[in-house]
């Protein structure tokens, strides 16, 4: 009733609505609010054209949406060829939220506009994003278009990936500036394409695993991103939240039961919790997890082993972030200098020039990640002014500190990053070179680490 209202008192007397109050009409918003309409009419949470004040709100509305592409089909007639493709984001999201409402009739000066540009979606679909592509699919199977929405969701499979980590996605995932470029509002809309269209199952599960993982290691970054990310979710396909508790685990041959675990709460709708042994309880059989789901959709989970253990005898972990550290003492040869690698073998002296390379390795896109490169007590770092560093399209703040030199990276791209910094050999004996270690601060299960050395360093 509060939004309600709200909406009443934004609606202009020419039915558009303005981004902000006090400003014009905008025809995007007015849009966006009719499309949010018609999915609660669609989904039978509000009965929209039973409440007069709300049917009266949509109509007028509506009224101002169709008024709107009238004036591009004259625009079109004008100044261009109407044979032509004269479809636009604008002309394509207006069909969209028009199909939710085509017991609203359209006026008769507007139908011929509306034909046209239902014809310029039938005719020139593939020339739009796959955003769009799937509001031309939806809209047509809407308006009783036979074969040819089933043709773009068939285009839209073809052209998708598939990974059993990562679900079903599209390459095109990426974040532009334009609100048709928005990828998590996108996979929402392929769910309700996939399923509306469709009745493709298996397609939209394997898309909803997509947008959690998204979820699972980036923020999603706004409300209307949010809320049509859950709309997908909770609403499409398997409903999510109607089983708890389907999810065993076993280890070795002991079932997690939590409900015989005193230190585990069971969260209410996800089914989450988190429990652990001591050092006495754990056996070598358990080593080996199986994991169960019981019915259909995605969950996840994670088994954290710790132990103490010497730096320079960790290898490598295998997780979906992979780290190599080396390191190379700069040498001048009659070819100018030259990288040779470091061994535990390697007879390094005071004053050697060390060069340190990580080659980091990440199989997503992740968000907020820390990484930290630990050296030994007998280097000493050329680079002791922290600052902001751009290498290699990447955009990363630098802090060298006493022990370590850390690495502070708000958005990683999915892809191999090289990072490379300078040391000098400052003191004689025989060191640990520790360890690099990443994680995610939005994710923390995300985290992984390089093996480590030792280094010598003689007289």
């Amino acid at each position: 009733e509060r939004a309600q209202r709200k909406l009443e008192k934004m609606q202009l007397s020419n039915g558009g609505w303005p981004w902000f109050d006090g400003m014009p009409d905008d025809r995007f918003i007015t849009q966006y609010i009719i499309t949010g309409m018609g999915r609660l009419q669609n989904l039978k949470m509000v009965a929209i054209l039973r409440d007069p004040k709300l049917r009266t709100m949509v109509e007028l509305g509506l009224r101002y949406c169709d008024d709107r592409i009238r004036e591009d089909y004259e625009e079109v007639l004008e100044h261009s060829i109407p044979d032509s493709n004269n479809l636009g984001c604008l002309q394509i999201q207006y069909l969209y939220a028009r199909s939710y409402f085509q017991e609203i009739t359209i006026d008769d000066r507007n139908l011929k506009a509306f034909a046209y540009y239902k014809g310029q979606a039938m005719r020139y679909w593939l020339r739009n994003s796959r955003y769009l592509q799937g509001m031309i699919a939806l809209t047509l199977n809407r308006l009783g278009v036979k074969d040819l929405p089933q043709h773009i969701i068939r285009s839209l499979k073809e052209n998708s990936l598939s990974s059993e980590e990562m679900g079903m996605y599209w390459k095109e995932m990426y974040e532009g500036y334009y609100w048709y470029e928005a990828p998590i509002e996108a996979q929402a809309l392929y769910i309700e394409a996939f399923d509306e269209v469709a009745h493709d199952t298996a397609s939209v599960e394997a898309m909803k695993v997509w947008l959690l993982k998204s979820k699972q290691t980036q923020n999603w970054k706004t409300t209307k991103a949010t809320a049509e990310a859950c709309y997908a979710l909770l609403l499409r396909g398997t409903d999510l939240l109607a089983s708890q508790n389907d999810v065993t685990v076993t280890l070795g041959s002991q079932v997690v039961d939590p409900k015989k675990l005193n230190n585990a709460d069971v969260e209410a709708g996800t089914g989450y919790f988190k429990t652990s042994w001591n050092r006495s309880e754990i056996k070598p059989d358990m080593g080996s997890v199986t994991v169960t789901k019981g019915s259909a959709g995605v969950a996840w989970g994670a088994l954290y082993w710790q132990y103490f253990e010497q730096l320079d005898r960790i290898t490598t972990a295998a997780t979906p972030l992979k780290l190599t550290k080396k390191l190379f003492v700069k040498r001048t040869s009659d070819r100018g200098p030259v990288l040779d690698p470091v061994t535990e073998k390697t007879g390094l002296k005071i004053g050697d020039k060390i060069t340190v390379r990580i080659e980091l390795r990440v199989d997503r896109d992740i968000e907020y990640v820390h990484m930290k490169d630990m050296r030994a007590a007998g280097f000493e770092p050329l680079n002791v002014l922290s600052g902001y560093r751009w290498q290699d399209g990447l955009g990363y703040y630098e802090s060298t500190r006493d022990a370590a030199t850390n690495f502070f990276i708000s958005y990683l791209n999915k892809g191999t990053y090289v990072f490379e910094y300078e040391l000098v050999v400052s003191h004689k004996g025989d060191f640990s070179n520790g360890i690099t270690s990443i994680q995610c601060m939005y994710a923390p299960e995300f985290a992984s680490h390089s093996e480590g050395i030792r280094v010598k360093v003689e007289e």
